[in-house]
């Protein structure tokens, strides 16, 4: 049976991973392999805490178990590292260098994502060259505790005004993922919930599989 092409966009991610920082690397790649292995589409991977030589040496691991599961493989914001590791994508937030600036940087054959907490927000990043958006934080989290909660509402209005993918994001977890799908949310990212579990490959096998019962088309 012929294998299934990478996924070169990011148009049917439904379940997306962001990284929190690595404590234990082996532990947290392997992490990372568990939930790819449940369903996860793609992974953005995020440090504040690792040295750029560092950096370079687990995205690398990263990268081969995104392509080992045919998964996305994004950096958050570091450009740099983004073109040395060829990732498929970068992330960026309000205080990074442009979205503008950031396509120019890396041309049009990677995804550019861009996070955003309004439809002025979205619909601005999707004209400055956005391949998608984040929508959120939906509730309180540590991950972006400088952020006030946007609530689920903010869910309906992207669907109605935003024409690229949007991942709603923010304090997700097993306890209120229902109310996120139900809402109307076809791409979903979690941070904690995922790392923290104690079966991460189960658990994205669960939240895959809610997403693909009001989403058949997703992978």
């Amino acid at each position: 049976m012929d294998k299934k092409p990478r996924r070169l966009n990011f148009e049917d991610v439904a379940l997306y991973a962001i990284t929190p920082e690595p404590k234990n690397v082996d532990t947290w790649l392997d992490k990372i392999d568990k939930m790819l292995a449940g369903g996860v589409d793609a992974v953005q991977f995020r440090s504040r805490s690792l040295t750029d030589r560092d950096m370079i040496r687990v995205g690398q691991r990263v990268k081969e178990l995104c392509a080992k599961h045919d998964a996305l493989f994004l950096i958050n914001n570091r450009i740099d590292l983004a073109l040395i590791l060829d990732s498929d994508g970068v992330h960026v937030g309000h205080e990074d260098i442009p979205i503008a600036q950031v396509r120019n940087l890396i041309g049009h054959r990677k995804i550019l994502g861009m996070s955003t907490y309004s439809i002025p927000e979205a619909l601005e990043a999707k004209r400055a060259g956005a391949d998608y958006v984040s929508c959120g934080p939906l509730w309180a989290t540590p991950t972006k505790p400088e952020y006030k909660p946007v609530g689920l509402g903010l869910i309906g209005l992207y669907n109605a005004a935003v024409s690229i993918p949007f991942v709603a994001i923010g304090g997700i977890d097993a306890g209120n993922f229902d109310q996120v799908v139900a809402a109307g949310a076809k791409t979903v990212g979690i941070v904690r919930a995922l790392f923290d579990a104690e079966d991460p490959k189960a658990l994205a096998e669960n939240f895959k599989k809610k997403l693909q019962s009001v989403i058949p088309a997703c992978r």
